[in-house]
C-alpha cells in the first residue's frame, strides 16, 4: 500500500525531529551546567585570592558576613580596625577585598540561580518531554496498526468472495454440461443443481461479507487520515512548539539572573572606588610619625674650647681674651657624651643590648613598651584574682559541705594563686616606677595613672581579698572578707534539693577530677540549679539527682526567665 508507505515515512521524519528537539534542549542544557561550573569555580578562585591576601586576625576582628534584609544584598564588613596596621592605604586594600569577597558571593548566586531556574527545569523539562513523544508516537503506531488489521480483514474477505465465485461458476458450467448431456443420469443432473445452488449461496454470503468489511475498512481509513493522524499530528507539533517556548524562556532565564545582580556588583565596585578616595597620605604619614617618633631633644650646640688661655697675653695686647664660665673649664666629653647617641637618625644605628627596663630604646618609644606592659600584666593579675576567688569560693562550698569535697584539696592552689599575684603586682610595681622615671612624675601611682589600680579592672562585688596594690605596704595586705553562715544554708539543703532555673547541653566531655565538680559527657543534658558567679563554674544536676559543678564554657545554658517559658540562650 503506497499510502501506508507515506505514512510511515512522515512518522519517521516526525519521529528524527523531535529527537532532535530534545537532544537540542539537552545539548544546552549541558552548556548551563558548564557555565554555572565556571562560575563556581571563578567564586571560588577569588574567594581563595580574597584570603590569602587578608591579614591574620583574632576572632573580633574577623570580617563577619551580614545579610542586610532591606535591601536582599550580602555584603561583608570588617567589625573594627585593625590595630596592627592602621594605614588608610591598607584599610582601604581591605576595603577593596571585602568588596571582592561580595562580589565572589554574586557570582555564587548566579551559579546557584542558573542550576536551580535553568539547568534544573531544563532537565526536568526534557523527561516530560521524552515521555509525552513515547506516547504520542505510540499512538500513533497504534492507529496505524488497526488500520492494518481492518485492510488484512477486508483483504481476507474480498479473496474469499473470489474463490466462491470461481467455483460457482465452475459449478454453473458442470451443471449446464450434465443439463445438455443426454447420457447424463437424472441423479447426477440434480446432484450438480444442488452443488451449483450450494456454490452460489456461498459465493452470495461471502459478497455480502465482502461489503461489510469493505464499508468496515473505509469507514475506519477515512477516520484514521481525517481524525486520528491529524490529531496525533498535532499534538506532536503543539509539544514541539512548547519545548521552543520553554527554550526561549530559558534563554530569557539565563540572561535575567546576571541581570539581577548587577545593581549589587555596581555597589561593590563603587565601594572600591570609595575605598580608593579615602586613601589619606597625610594620615598615613602621621601615623608613621605618632608610630616612630623617639621623644629626643635636639642636641645642644658644641661649646668653644680655647686652647690659647694658659698663653700669657701683654696688656698691650688687643687681642679679646674667651670669658671663662662661672664654673671653671667646659667639660667636652659630658657635652659630646649627651649627644654622641644621638647623631643616628639617617646614619647606622648603634646596637644596644635589650634591657629589662627598656632604657636602650627611645623615651617615646620606651613610655609606650612600658604601659603596654603594664596593661598585660594588669590582665594577667585579674585573670590570677579571678582565680583565687573562684578557688575560695569552691573552698566554702566544701566547708559547708563536706560531702561535696575536701577544703584542704584546694589550699595548694590558692597559694598558688596568691604567690603569682604577688610575683605580677612586684612586677606592675617595678615597670610603673620606670615609667614614672620616663614621665618625669613621682607622686603617687594612684593620682598618676588609673592602671596602677588592680581593682579598676576588677568587676564589682569581685574585690580582692588580698586588697589591691598601693603605695602603703602597710595595706597591702587585707583579711579575707568572711562570708555570712547562712549564704550557704539554702543552697546545700539536701533535704530540699534546689529547684532548676533552665537547663544546659555539654558542649565537652569533662572529667571532673577536682572534688565538687561533676563528669559528663558531650551532648549530654543538665539541669542548671545556680547561675555563674563570675568565677567560671555552674552548679548544675544530672537526672539522676547528682550536684556538681562544671565549667561555664563547657555547656550551652538555657536560662528561664519566666513562667511563661521565655529563655535567654547563652
Amino acid at each position: 500500500m503506497s499510502w501506508g508507505t507515506d505514512l510511515w515515512d512522515q512518522f519517521e521524519n516526525l519521529d528524527k525531529h523531535t529527537q532532535w528537539g530534545i537532544d537540542f534542549l539537552e545539548r544546552y542544557a549541558k552548556f548551563v551546567k558548564e557555565r554555572l561550573e565556571i562560575e563556581q569555580t571563578y567564586a571560588k578562585q577569588l574567594r581563595s585570592l580574597v584570603k590569602k591576601y587578608c591579614p591574620k586576625r583574632s576572632k573580633d576582628d574577623e570580617p563577619r558576613l551580614r545579610l542586610k534584609a532591606e535591601t536582599g544584598e550580602y555584603s561583608m564588613g570588617v567589625s573594627s580596625r585593625p590595630s596592627h596596621i592602621p594605614f588608610t592605604s591598607c584599610l582601604s586594600f581591605y576595603s577593596i577585598l571585602n568588596e571582592l569577597n561580595d562580589y565572589a558571593g554574586q557570582r555564587e548566586v548566579v551559579a546557584e540561580e542558573m542550576g536551580h531556574k535553568v539547568y534544573g527545569e531544563l532537565m526536568r523539562y526534557s523527561q516530560d518531554l521524552k515521555a509525552e513523544r513515547k506516547h504520542h508516537l505510540q499512538e500513533g503506531r497504534k492507529a496505524q496498526q488497526y488500520l492494518d488489521q481492518c485492510w488484512k480483514h477486508m483483504d481476507n474477505s474480498k479473496k474469499k468472495f473470489e474463490r466462491e465465485c470461481k467455483e460457482a461458476e465452475k459449478s454453473q458450467m458442470m451443471y449446464e454440461r450434465l443439463d445438455n448431456d443426454i447420457n447424463a443420469t437424472k441423479s447426477e443432473v440434480e446432484k450438480a443443481k444442488s452443488q451449483l445452488y450450494l456454490r452460489q449461496h456461498m459465493a452470495e454470503e461471502s459478497k455480502n461479507e465482502y461489503a461489510a468489511q469493505l464499508q468496515n475498512f473505509n469507514a475506519e481509513q477515512w477516520k484514521h487520515f481525517n481524525v486520528a493522524i491529524p490529531q496525533i499530528f498535532k499534538n506532536l507539533q503543539d509539544m514541539d512548539e512548547r519545548r521552543t517556548v520553554k527554550l526561549g524562556e530559558t534563554y530569557r532565564s539565563f540572561a535575567e539572573v546576571e541581570r539581577r545582580v548587577i545593581p549589587i556588583i555596581s555597589k561593590c565596585l563603587e565601594g572600591m572606588v570609595t575605598a580608593a578616595k579615602n586613601v589619606d597620605e597625610r594620615r598615613d604619614s602621621g601615623i608613621v610619625v605618632e608610630s616612630f617618633k623617639s621623644g629626643f631633644e635636639p642636641p645642644v650646640d658644641f661649646p668653644f674650647e680655647d686652647f690659647s688661655q694658659n698663653i700669657q697675653r701683654t696688656g698691650s695686647d688687643g687681642t679679646i681674651g674667651t670669658p671663662k664660665t662661672e664654673g671653671g673649664k667646659p667639660d667636652p666629653k659630658h657635652a659630646i657624651s649627651r649627644t654622641k647617641n644621638k647623631l643616628w637618625l639617617f646614619g647606622k644605628k648603634p646596637k644596644a643590648p635589650t634591657l629589662e627596663d627598656l632604657s636602650h630604646l627611645p623615651p617615646e618609644q620606651r613610655r609606650k613598651k612600658l604601659q603596654q606592659r603594664i596593661d598585660e600584666l594588669n590582665k594577667e593579675l585579674q585573670k590570677e584574682m579571678d582565680q583565687r576567688d573562684a578557688l575560695n569560693k569552691m573552698k566554702d562550698v566544701y566547708e559547708k559541705n563536706p560531702q561535696m569535697g575536701d577544703p584542704g584539696s584546694l589550699q595548694p592552689k590558692i597559694s598558688e594563686t596568691i604567690c603569682n599575684m604577688e610575683k605580677l603586682r612586684s612586677e606592675i610595681h617595678k615597670n610603673e616606677s620606670w615609667l614614672a622615671e620616663v614621665e618625669g612624675k613621682h607622686g603617687s601611682r594612684g593620682e598618676r595613672r588609673p592602671s596602677a589600680d588592680v581593682n579598676h579592672h576588677a568587676p564589682h562585688g569581685r574585690e580582692s581579698p588580698e586588697g589591691s596594690y598601693t603605695d602603703d605596704h602597710s595595706q597591702e595586705h587585707r583579711s579575707p572578707p568572711q562570708p555570712d553562715p547562712h549564704d550557704f544554708d539554702d543552697e546545700f539543703d539536701d533535704d530540699d534539693p534546689l529547684p532548676a532555673i533552665g537547663h544546659c547541653k555539654a558542649l565537652y566531655s569533662f572529667d571532673g577530677s577536682n572534688e565538687g565538680t561533676l563528669v559528663m559527657n558531650e551532648n549530654e543534658v543538665l539541669y542548671v540549679i545556680e547561675e555563674d558567679k563570675g568565677d567560671g563554674w555552674t552548679r548544675v544536676r544530672k537526672h539522676s539527682g547528682v550536684e556538681g559543678y562544671v565549667p561555664t564554657s563547657y555547656v550551652d545554658i538555657t536560662l528561664e526567665k519566666n513562667s511563661k517559658g521565655a529563655v535567654t540562650y547563652i
